[in-house]
């Protein structure tokens, strides 16, 4: 199996970009997943400034075939064609998939470097894809490395210590550019009740923050502020919301868009400063409200630019972190995949044995001497299989894997067929025994010949 991701964030297009690719977002894995076989698994991140889709392939030729199927299903879904879908993402293969990953997952390819919610969006982005069926178990693997990482990272580096994000850095420069700092004293209307919407509502509370009003366009508002505060409007109530507020919020991404007309006609006869931030990846405001008069508009572009930079010691210790933890994961992932052909060769080699014994027992029936001579084979066959085992493990780590099948290939025959997967797990615990015990004989008429599981007794 092959791990691949396509990646479109803020770094490398523009946000309305990403926001047009993420359009069907939600049922792009389970579309990949019916239509093209070159696809194994899929789980897309999809958060406020970055779309990407983690994949997995059946084998390192069918990377270009599921990347094209990934690129299809996007361009059907957005409407942006094909071409310019392919020229929007960028392809990790090997390592680099579990090291960008991981740096995502630790805040450290964010518009704020080490936020801390897209660390829950990874979280929330795999348990998704498991819901779905969409989840192969390269990709549980490769999430659930990518949370443990950033645990690390966050425990481990200043970076953690900081807790800057998006939200707050928003707010700051809210409170930077108000008459009045105090949040206390402010009255706020926060559009939206998914995840964003939660962490603002979280960060407001935290600045003493406690006017303010909910709205959801889909009708969840009500079932929002009874778990986290705040009070509920109807669409009939909003106007007279927004027209009191010191700051309205946007983290709704709902199709409707409140432009400036709107604003304007809302703010009719009244002067009341006011700070709209949108937080939206596809923007609840139009951009144009930022030129009204008494307006400040603040947009992820803001927030990006005026993020402050971390130290460079933080930086570069959590750098390395995440280095070594996708290096780890990638040899565990060779590893995995060199247990195909371990099983492959002890099973060759079992038949073998299991093959002279039973000439062994056609000649001596079961006798010691039988049971002597079986003892003698199977200790000889583990020995002789440790080297060949130790070095499946070595040249795993160091991507020889194709090495190591040839020769199998060459020397035995042996075709070794992909590992089935089972659970998410990477030790040994899955493979068959070197060389089973053996538990008896059975003869054609029945009789069973006992064995002593230790070395047997010479007969008198």
């Amino acid at each position: 199996m092959v791990l691949l991701s396509l990646v479109a964030t803020h770094s490398n297009v523009d946000l309305e970009t990403v926001a047009r690719l993420s359009v069907g977002a939600p049922q792009v894995p389970a579309a990949v997943l019916a239509d093209d076989s070159a696809v194994s698994g899929a789980v897309v991140l999809a958060t406020c400034n970055r779309f990407e889709i983690y994949a997995e392939a059946p084998s390192e030729d069918d990377v270009e075939a599921a990347r094209s199927a990934i690129v299809s299903t996007i361009s059907e879904y957005s409407g942006i064609p094909e071409q310019s879908v392919s020229a929007s993402f960028e392809t990790h293969t090997g390592q680099d998939v579990a090291e960008h990953l991981f740096a995502v997952g630790a805040g450290l390819d964010s518009a704020v470097i080490g936020e801390r919610e897209i660390a829950g969006q990874v979280r929330r982005a795999l348990i998704d894809a498991q819901g779905s069926g969409a989840a192969s178990g390269g990709l549980v693997r490769l999430f659930q490395a990518a949370s443990r990482t950033a645990k690390d990272v966050g425990a481990q580096t200043a970076l953690g210590s900081r807790g800057r994000s998006i939200v707050s850095v928003a707010l700051e420069l809210a409170g930077d550019i108000s008459a009045d700092a105090d949040w206390s004293r402010k009255t706020v209307v926060l559009f939206g009740t998914g995840a964003y919407a939660g962490a603002t509502m979280a960060a407001l509370k935290d600045r003493g923050c406690t006017d303010i009003s909910v709205f959801s366009s889909s009708g969840r508002a009500e079932a929002f502020v009874a778990t986290r505060g705040g009070t509920a409007v109807t669409a009939a109530d909003l106007p007279g919301a927004m027209r009191r507020a010191d700051v309205v919020i946007g983290c709704s991404g709902s199709d409707a868009r409140i432009d400036a007309a709107d604003l304007q006609r809302i703010r009719e006869g009244g002067n009341r400063p006011l700070v709209v931030i949108d937080l939206a990846l596809s923007h609840d405001f139009d951009p144009a409200v930022g030129m009204l008069d008494d307006v400040e508009l603040i947009t992820l572009e803001s927030v990006r630019a005026a993020a402050p930079e971390e130290q460079a010691d933080a930086l570069a210790q959590a750098g390395d972190l995440v280095r070594d933890a996708a290096r780890t994961f990638e040899e565990q992932q060779a590893t995995r995949a060199m247990n195909a052909a371990i099983v492959a060769l002890r099973q060759h080699t079992q038949a073998v044995l299991d093959s002279e014994m039973e000439r062994v027992r056609a000649q001596h029936g079961c006798t010691a001497a039988a049971e002597e001579v079986e003892f003698a084979l199977r200790r000889m066959v583990r020995q002789l299989l440790h080297v060949p085992t130790v070095r499946a493990r070595e040249l795993a780590t160091e991507g020889r894997q194709d090495e190591y099948t040839a020769a199998l290939e060459a020397l035995y025959g042996i075709e070794v067929a992909p590992a089935a997967e089972k659970g998410t797990g990477t030790s040994d615990a899955a493979l068959p025994p070197a060389v089973p015990p053996h538990t008896g004989h059975v003869h054609p008429d029945g009789a069973v010949c006992p064995v002593d599981h230790g070395r047997p007794a010479r007969s008198a």
